[in-house]
């Protein structure tokens, strides 16, 4: 399995303990206020906001809440200065990190992310270094109480790039950016529920790591996930 298929796992589960403390419905009100901000607070002509918004009802995040973050961002509330900026860096074996983050003090973030990475066996470099080895894909994860074949068909017939069944029978499908958006609507209209979908990074070659190794990177990644001012996190490893 991939480490960007046991990456994307992880923050499935991961996802569920976070939306029961808040730290995760704060980081996807700032990606709604970004998104409305840059975009406008109509979803229908917003894609961003859409994907957002998608991301605000798999983690059941109330109503109130998305659309407070949405008047935030269009300038009908509380002025918000964010800044959307992503840093790279190294773990151990030389595995590429990219961080995705929105924040409204630079200074902050940088010192924030350096002594998490420092602590944590990795480095930060600069921009370029590792970004190069990622791209922009759609990603959609199905359990494996779906039905398999139709999921397949679909991606098929809608130009998915690659669909992966993995053991247990879930499924992790990959398309273009450009595709993601029939791929959504096929899937949806003909009832099938996904568990994610979303617009992520996915790295061209990856790093094979033994186990020690892998879980000092899981560590890693966690505590950097754990910043407030960060939203992603993409590496290129696999864990032999």
């Amino acid at each position: 399995m991939s480490g960007h298929s046991k990456w994307s796992t992880i923050k499935h589960k991961k996802a569920k303990t976070d939306a029961q403390r808040g730290k995760l419905f704060s980081k996807i009100a700032k990606e709604i206020m970004m998104a409305a901000k840059l975009g406008g607070g109509d979803p229908e002509m917003n894609p961003r906001l859409r994907l957002a918004l998608q991301k605000a009802k798999e983690a059941n995040m109330p109503n109130d809440n998305v659309q407070r973050a949405i008047i935030k961002g269009t300038g009908g509330g509380d002025d918000t200065n964010l800044n959307e900026i992503t840093y790279e860096g190294y773990a151990q074996d030389g595995v590429a990190i990219l961080i995705e983050t929105l924040t409204d003090n630079v200074n902050r973030t940088v010192s924030n992310l350096r002594g998490i990475l420092n602590k944590g066996g990795g480095n930060m470099v600069e921009k370029g270094s590792v970004s190069y080895l990622f791209h922009t894909k759609g990603l959609f994860l199905f359990d494996e109480t779906n039905d398999s074949d139709q999921i397949m068909d679909i991606a098929v017939e809608k130009g998915a790039e690659d669909v992966d069944l993995k053991d247990d029978n879930s499924l992790e499908i990959t398309c273009k950016l450009s595709d993601f958006e029939q791929l959504k609507t096929a899937f949806e209209t003909n009832g099938l529920t996904y568990t994610t979908a979303t617009i992520t990074k996915i790295p061209s070659t990856t790093i094979t790591v033994n186990e020690i190794t892998g879980e000092k990177i899981i560590n890693l990644i966690e505590s950097i996930e754990n910043d407030d001012d960060v939203q992603e996190v993409h590496s290129n490893f696999e864990i032999n």
